[in-house]
């Protein structure tokens, strides 16, 4: 699940693992729709990112569940967003201004992206540190029916999902990004050797409108 959408996602700015925004008001009430949708699943657990935006909508989303037992929830630092260095707090147009081999890079060719001028985390970096955790956790949960839920960030879990199920850095972008409240489904039956995309990027139970800012 991808956190509530913030101020920073509404102002198109880069936020990455050094910089947060407070979630939306509005973000409150599709965290709560989310978490109507999600409580059909009996999760055993749920682990976050350990940033605010990811923190406060994993935890609404809990505080909504009617499950018995309620999944624990545990925080992971490998769930943080990309470390953006100098494009962190900047809108798009600005680093398209300033830096705009690696603005285009980090949309539109990932296998190209090189953030050692901006002092950021490359693609590989970043799914090698996510991969051992989702392998974790995935060895934590083997039963066939342990359900958990990630709740992380944009850029980070469309990096993370696409490596998972094999797909080259190349491609990451042609299924789309993912939007705020979103949910993606995986499926291993051996763990976590193999993945199964069961759905990507759905927001079929937020009411409101949607626009450009909702997805990275």
């Amino acid at each position: 699940m991808r956190h509530g959408k913030t101020k920073w996602n509404l102002e198109s700015r880069y936020q990455g693992a050094g910089g947060d925004s407070p979630l939306l008001a509005t973000s409150y009430d599709e965290i709560e729709q989310a978490a109507a949708y999600l409580d059909q699943v009996p999760f055993r657990h749920v682990f976050s990112s350990p940033i605010k935006r990811a923190f406060d909508t994993a935890l609404g989303v809990m505080r909504r569940f009617d499950q018995n037992p309620m999944p624990g929830l545990t925080l992971l630092s490998q769930l943080e967003e990309f470390h953006l260095g100098q494009l962190e707090g900047m809108t798009f147009s600005e680093a398209k201004r300033q830096f705009p081999a690696q603005f285009n890079a980090f949309r539109n060719a990932p296998d190209q992206y090189e953030p050692g001028v901006i002092g950021g985390e490359s693609f590989p970096e970043l799914i090698k540190r996510m991969t051992p955790a989702i392998q974790t956790i995935v060895q934590s949960f083997s039963a066939p029916h342990d359900n958990v839920l990630v709740v992380s960030h944009g850029a980070a879990l469309n990096a993370e999902i696409n490596a998972l199920l094999g797909i080259p850095l190349a491609h990451l972008r042609d299924r789309g990004g993912l939007s705020n409240t979103s949910t993606t489904v995986l499926e291993t039956l051996d763990a976590g050797q193999s993945f199964r995309l069961i759905d990507w990027n759905n927001t079929s139970y937020l009411t409101g409108p949607r626009d450009q800012t909702d997805t990275i």
